[in-house]
């Protein structure tokens, strides 16, 4: 008699990726597929709910707490919604240099993803992994383990390492130059997929890497899980399109980001692979432009931590190459705001107009971020999905 796990396999292997509808495995016992590999409309999710403030440099004192009964009351209310997926930021210290501590407080990921993927049903649930920090067999186990918590909607969020302080918090070095880490992020991720693929023991001896008689068991549910990364470098996005689903970068200029993405699908594909491009934004939804746009006036300016803001742009320039140099006054602003995400502020129907503008220039999805997620979330999940809807960007939620 095949165990639950063989049936879901089999279930989640015989129906197509466009197809959200769950699948009944035994009376009581239904799986939803992946929704990161659903292919019939734009993607929507969180980012950064794990982290405390999120993605908002502010003082505001209704800023977000990153706790773990908001996460769960956040996740429950985006998986009823329809929400495809939860992106958290990896992190083991705050960034400093301001009044709050942006980022201090941080639910580990991967234990995060775990409470998640039991509490919900549909959501898929990222974990973001540092390959410096975390073994390949232990990552690899990890994945294996909350994919089958989620009968099958984990993903994995690579992160190559660009943050010099957390390493040294770690006592770590930061290797000078991208091409050792990005070098080692590969010798991680080749273990770690062949763990999940292959089905006997193997030794391995790489520059990085000494293993021997390593296996993975259990492995993911219905076989390598979706794969995203944040590159900006040359050699960060040559790492993303070899081997992510998902590359995931910012949207400073809708105009730029066009050929820049028609690009990133040609590198993947002379490789032989796809790769869907996502962003991220920061949302201030509200009935009038003008309180949109008062609100961020407040939290964003009147209520910025710029000591904090100081110090994330600092670290961001000196190691990360995610963001060109030419934008740093825009920049500077949108980090306010919410991290350096695309802005999608005023009413719900110019909400949905800017979502609509990022999927036109070519990205599969966006993330979301709010100065408060749990507070804010439902007036979009209201006024903002059925826009999104009615314009055939989204599928209504059965």
């Amino acid at each position: 008699m095949r165990t639950v796990i063989g049936r879901i396999v089999a279930a989640m292997q015989s129906r197509p990726f466009g197809r959200s509808e769950p699948t009944e495995l035994e009376p009581g016992l239904t799986i939803a597929p992946n929704r990161m590999r659903l292919t019939d409309h734009f993607k929507l999710g969180t980012f950064s709910s794990n982290a405390a403030s999120g993605m908002s440099i502010t003082k505001a004192p209704e800023r977000w707490q990153a706790t773990w009964d908001n996460n769960l009351a956040l996740g429950r209310l985006l998986d009823d919604a329809g929400i495809d997926f939860m992106l958290p930021i990896a992190r083991w210290l705050g960034y400093g240099g301001g009044e709050t501590d942006f980022h201090g407080s941080v639910l580990e990921t991967m234990t995060w993803a775990a409470g998640l993927l039991a509490a919900t049903k549909r959501i898929s649930v990222i974990a973001t992994v540092h390959t410096a920090v975390i073994h390949p067999v232990v990552s690899a186990k990890q994945i294996a383990t909350i994919d089958q918590i989620g009968h099958g909607r984990a993903g994995l969020n690579i992160v190559a390492g660009w943050n010099q302080p957390e390493y040294q918090a770690l006592g770590l070095v930061l290797p000078d130059d991208h091409e050792t880490r990005y070098g080692y992020a590969q010798e991680w991720y080749d273990i770690v997929h062949k763990l999940w693929t292959e089905t006997e023991p193997f030794d391995w001896d790489g520059h990085y890497f000494k293993l021997k008689a390593v296996y993975g068991d259990p492995r993911p549910v219905a076989g390598v899980p979706p794969i995203m990364n944040a590159a900006g470098s040359g050699l960060g996005r040559e790492f993303a399109t070899r081997n992510a689903d998902f590359l995931f970068t910012p949207a400073i200029d809708l105009e730029r980001s066009k050929p820049e993405i028609i690009e990133l699908k040609e590198k993947a594909r002379a490789s032989g692979r796809e790769v869907d491009v996502l962003t991220f934004a920061h949302v201030v939804c509200r009935p009038t432009t003008k309180e949109a746009e008062d609100y961020v006036q407040y939290y964003a300016r009147d209520m910025v931590d710029a000591g904090a803001l100081d110090r994330v742009i600092s670290l961001q320039f000196a190691h990360a190459q995610s963001f060109p140099r030419d934008v740093m006054d825009l920049l500077r602003e949108r980090f306010a705001m919410g991290h350096g995400g695309y802005p999608l502020i005023g009413t719900p129907e110019q909400v949905a107009d800017g979502i609509c503008a990022i999927h036109a220039a070519g990205f599969s999805g966006t993330t979301l971020s709010f100065v408060d997620y749990v507070e804010e979330f439902p007036y979009f999940r209201d006024n903002v999905l059925p826009i999104l809807e009615a314009r055939g960007l989204r599928r209504a939620v059965r």
